[in-house]
């Protein structure tokens, strides 16, 4: 029987959703079911004076409008237990803090009488001096002490970095810039709120993490955990915004107060700024090298913004402490504060921006040291973790740069900028390394045979439309030795075994360990149980001789001798048997850095006359430890890909900054790539094994990708046009000024 695992299916979820038949949270519909609808502040910072609601409260099917007038007060509201969650804004006081802040809500019968009701509230402000500037509040910085999901230092420094840099035959000094950016992802936020009396709450929830937002609501809500029952199915994508924000404890207030089930949905203009996004980043990055290319200094300096009520820090430096072999070498972080909506976890965050910068200025290294830049990169190629001083649990980048460059004819670039031309259009080729690190949570997960010989795998996990279906169905199969025709397997809801949030490309290595943990402790408590049944072929067997295929237990040497799970089972009586498995990180998160890595190659064409820009191939080659479904696997490579032609020419959330509000707050303006902005992509990886890493060898792939992406573009526009862009996006009128 071939191994399910390593195999390109497709995936098991996508015939439900193409034929709609996939329940996304806003298509719950529980009885005696109300609409709400936000009310959002205007002004960017001061107190509410007075809210008019009573034209809003005629409409008819109106049934309530809340606001800090009115609202209840929770037992908790500004606790923030968690580097997950964020201070609220949840109608406890008059404070504006941001635009688009939630300062009230409508519930009706329908959503079109809370959506016109919600347009008839009227609100007078007390405005307060404000800004949202980062540049402006530059010199107001301050140093966080702690930065990333790890709680690193947010500074560091090992070596001399100024003597190495007076010591280097070439350097470069330069600050690169990356804009505010919103996760936009086709499914906007949605809660369904059930009250069951006073005490026990269902959600149904877009939520990257079932358990956190239990946790967290139960929190704010003076709940027991026990009594929150958080449903989430199926994601419409996420990226890092989809947890608890102020509209869900809103709707769970709302359903309180009326007795009755409670439907919000965020429109699209409602998700910009209170949902999180990733904060711009102004990142100095200072490099030094000697004649060989031998990196003799590397210095990088990150200013980014939070609001100003709350903290989140984007990590942009971290990537510079490890990435390559510098001896002298310092980082910090330093934040400010601004009159905007706290920023929160954005697909790769830190990585992302922090490749960017850094790739982009080992790319001008290596055009100040006339050397090629891949090999400037194998140069100072790090065989160990200069930072924790700590071997890689495995590595395999250099088998990356050379797989892409063979791959992208790499060898056929010539070095001067604005040598390659074809007719009118001048032609780049850029490249930049990926990296992401490896991360890992507890996790469980059950696993049942039934009576009829399937299996039934749950684990309260999320699938974001990354594949967690079909990968977690596909570990099942070969655990228990059966197609995946026979197996269900069932996510995102916190009836079944603790996860954790699907975040930080985590998913596959602490859930998918916890499933092929739990199927192979089946397999193992259905085999004795047939070397243990006086009635079986396999009687008195030894465990070790026993092979299962195609739901049968058999001899390995004597096929013939055997029986089904479905005979065994029926013989025995057995309704189910089950099997559970709890996994968590262990030493091995202390003895080796674990990360992804991979390299990527880009070509753009640039229209001499009206610099035009289209990137018209990438190749991305990774090397991301076990691949468990091709298909699935590509599909996320490229995603990130194209992420990264987004960061590069597109993506900007533009801030009026006398009015302190998002301008463009809506898909027609705020620019993403479309089917003509995405060119053939060739996503390839390196066969790697990592034995450390966690139970079933593999690392995150869902972020790596829209790393070092948007770099390897600005750094073939640069080989195109001569011009150096160092603020993304680069766009028309950069280019031509």
């Amino acid at each position: 029987m071939k191994e399910s695992v390593g195999q390109p299916l497709s995936r098991i979820d996508g015939r439900l959703k193409v034929a709609g038949r996939a329940t996304y949270s806003a298509e719950n519909f529980p009885k005696n079911l109300t609409q709400a609808v936000l009310v959002m502040s205007t002004i960017p910072k001061g107190r509410i004076a007075s809210m008019d609601t009573r034209a809003a409260e005629k409409v008819p099917g109106v049934l309530t409008v809340m606001t800090p007038r009115n609202a209840p007060k929770l037992p908790v509201s500004q606790k923030k237990p968690g580097p997950i969650d964020r201070i609220l804004s949840v109608f406890q006081d008059d404070k504006v803090y941001y635009a688009n802040q939630p300062i009230g809500v409508v519930v009706a019968e329908t959503l079109e009488a809370a959506t016109y009701a919600a347009s008839l509230v009227r609100v007078k402000y007390v405005t307060e001096a404000y800004e949202v500037s980062l540049t402006k509040r530059i010199p107001t910085a301050y140093d966080p002490k702690k930065v990333g999901g790890g709680g690193d230092p947010s500074a560091s420094n090992r070596g001399d970095v100024k003597a190495g840099m007076d010591s280097a035959a070439a350097k470069i000094a330069h600050v690169y810039s990356t804009p505010y950016e919103t996760h936009n992802p086709m499914e906007p936020h949605a809660t369904v709120a059930v009250w069951e009396g006073k005490e026990k709450l269902t959600l149904y929830d877009t939520t990257q993490g079932v358990f956190l937002t239990r946790q967290r609501v139960a929190e704010i809500m003076g709940l027991h955990p026990d009594n929150v029952h958080v449903i989430s199915p199926y994601l419409g994508g996420g990226f890092g915004c989809k947890s608890v924000w102020s509209q869900v404890i809103i709707a769970v207030m709302a359903a309180r107060q009326l007795d009755r089930p409670v439907k919000l949905v965020m429109d699209r203009p409602q998700m910009f700024g209170s949902l999180g996004y990733r904060p711009q980043t102004h990142q100095e990055v200072a490099a030094g090298a000697a004649a060989d290319g031998t990196l003799l200094a590397l210095r990088h300096d990150t200013i980014t913004h939070t609001s100003s009520f709350d903290v989140f820090v984007e990590p942009a430096s971290l990537t510079a402490r490890m990435l390559y072999n510098s001896a002298n070498n310092s980082t910090s972080h330093r934040l400010v504060r601004t009159d905007t909506g706290t920023p929160t976890f954005m697909r790769a965050p830190g990585e992302c921006p922090g490749t960017y910068a850094l790739e982009c200025a080992m790319d001008e290294l290596a055009y100040a040291l006339k050397m090629d830049p891949v090999a400037l990169r194998l140069k100072n190629y790090a065989e160990e973790d200069p930072d924790k001083d700590r071997p890689f649990s495995s590595k395999s980048l250099r088998e990356c740069y050379k797989l892409g460059a063979d791959r992208f004819g790499w060898e056929k670039r010539t070095p001067e900028p604005r040598s390659m031309r074809k007719g009118n259009q001048m032609i780049g080729w850029g490249m930049a390394t990926s990296l992401y690190p490896t991360h890992r949570s507890a996790s469980s997960a059950v696993a049942r045979l039934r009576a009829d010989g399937t299996a039934l795998v749950e684990a309260a996990t999320q699938d974001l439309g990354t594949g967690t279906y079909t990968i977690m169905t596909q570990m099942t199969a070969d655990a228990l030795g059966l197609s995946t025709a026979q197996v269900v397997f069932r996510l995102g809801d916190t009836a079944f075994p603790e996860t954790p949030i699907s975040g930080g490309s985590q998913t596959a290595a602490s859930t998918g360990s916890a499933v092929h943990l739990a199927g192979l402790a089946l397999r193992e408590k259905l085999t004795q149980m047939a070397v243990s049944d006086s009635s079986s072929p396999l009687y008195q067997a030894s465990v070790q001789d026993i092979v299962i295929e195609e739901g049968r237990l058999m001899l390995k040497d004597n096929r013939q001798r055997g029986e089904t799970y479905q005979a065994m089972m029926q013989r025995q009586g057995k309704k189910e048997v089950e099997a559970h498995a709890d996994t968590k990180p262990g030493e091995e998160q202390k003895k080796y850095s674990m990360y992804a890595f991979g390299a990527q190659f880009a070509e753009v064409h640039v229209d001499a006359d009206l610099g035009q820009i289209r990137v018209s191939r990438m190749v991305g080659a990774f090397a991301a430890g076990k691949i468990l479904n091709p298909k699935t696997a590509r599909s996320q490579f490229i995603g990130g890909m194209v992420w990264g032609i987004s960061m590069a020419l597109h993506e900007e959330t533009k801030l009026d900054e006398r009015l302190g509000r998002i301008v463009n707050n809506n898909l027609a303006e705020y620019h993403v790539p479309v089917n003509l902005d995405v060119p053939a992509i060739e996503a390839l990886w390196v066969d790697e094994k990592d034995e450390h890493v966690n139970p079933i060898g593999v690392k995150g792939i869902g972020e790596i990708g829209n790393t070092g992406a948007a770099a390897a573009i600005a750094n073939a526009i640069f080989h195109a046009t001569g011009k150096r862009i160092r603020d993304l996006p680069i766009t028309l009128d950069k280019l031509l000024s």
